[in-house]
């Protein structure tokens, strides 16, 4: 893997809003009183997994047909709903984003995920612009994250029809290192399939690997199973439906850890701005990756 591109954001640029917390503020002491012996509890980490559907709210079927000129004409009331992403990530230490724009016409010409960087008050940020329709759009994924990776990669995935893609992190070395991996795979299941096996390929060294994203298949999906059997990766909760977000009847969105990680919560969050529902894990890491991924 390669390192990281240089998409830092300045302490002065980041929008911290007053008594705003950080992950780990209100962590409990790590000894209780009369256990002096007590083994200090592992750090633990909050991610979360959005398809934000590049700003557009959508809360019927209808919309996406009444909604559809906001795909490639700029609308008002997307940076609307981008400042409310941007109020609802802002607690977490890492976010997969998926459906984002690089910067086109129908965005004002704003990389989305800069943007929701410098809001929420993300330290580091990287996207992949997978798809370009010239100056009309710039299909993108991203990722945001408290600190710097050790490591960053942006990734092609296979396909007949090319505009897929996935961003790998590492953070940490040796037997703590955390390798995670933003996804969002393609509609056809064929394609899914070779896609899943290159992750796989991918992440088949890593101590711990977490995969999140927009998988567009369910858990039960044949090329999600092979995947789980190749990888040992696990779903803590396997049928969390995350679409159409304002009646979920699909789990087309995952978080996938390795099993020898904590998992302490995985929830889909109820409250959408995209016709996705987010999904959102707090886990334990491993001890050293700890100190390097949750900022004092």
């Amino acid at each position: 893997m390669t390192t990281p591109p240089g998409k830092p954001v300045s302490t002065a640029e980041q929008r911290r809003g007053p008594g705003e917390s950080r992950a780990g503020d209100d962590a409990p002491a790590e000894q209780s009183a009369g256990s002096a012996d007590a083994q200090p509890r592992p750090p633990r980490l909050r991610l979360l997994s959005y398809n934000i559907q590049v700003g557009i709210r959508t809360s019927t079927f209808r919309d996406y047909l009444t909604g559809s000129w906001q795909h490639v004409l700029p609308s008002r009331s997307r940076q609307f709903t981008l400042a409310r992403i941007a109020r609802q990530i802002r607690d977490y230490d890492i976010v997969a984003v998926q459906e984002a724009d690089s910067g086109s016409l129908r965005t004002g010409f704003i990389n989305q995920t800069e943007y929701l960087a410098r809001s929420a008050g993300f330290g580091w940020w990287a996207d992949r612009t997978n798809r370009r329709l010239g100056r009309v759009a710039q299909h993108s994924i991203g990722a945001l994250s408290r600190v710097e990776p050790d490591a960053f990669e942006p990734l092609a995935l296979p396909g007949l029809v090319p505009g897929r893609g996935a961003l790998q992190l590492r953070y940490g070395a040796g037997n703590d290192a955390v390798v995670l991996v933003v996804v969002h795979l393609a509609l056809a299941r064929a394609a899914r399939r070779d896609q899943l096996d290159f992750i796989a390929e991918r992440i088949a060294d890593a101590p711990h690997a977490v995969v999140m994203g927009d998988f567009n298949a369910p858990h039960s999906a044949p090329e999600m199973q092979a995947f789980f059997r190749r990888t040992g990766l696990v779903e803590p909760i396997e049928r969390l439906n995350t679409w159409p977000s304002w009646r979920p009847a699909r789990n087309f969105d995952h978080i996938l850890v390795s099993p020898d990680l904590d998992v302490g919560e995985l929830l889909v969050l109820d409250d959408s701005h995209s016709d996705h529902l987010p999904v959102s894990i707090d886990l334990a890491l491993p001890p050293n990756a700890g100190e390097i991924i949750v900022p004092s």
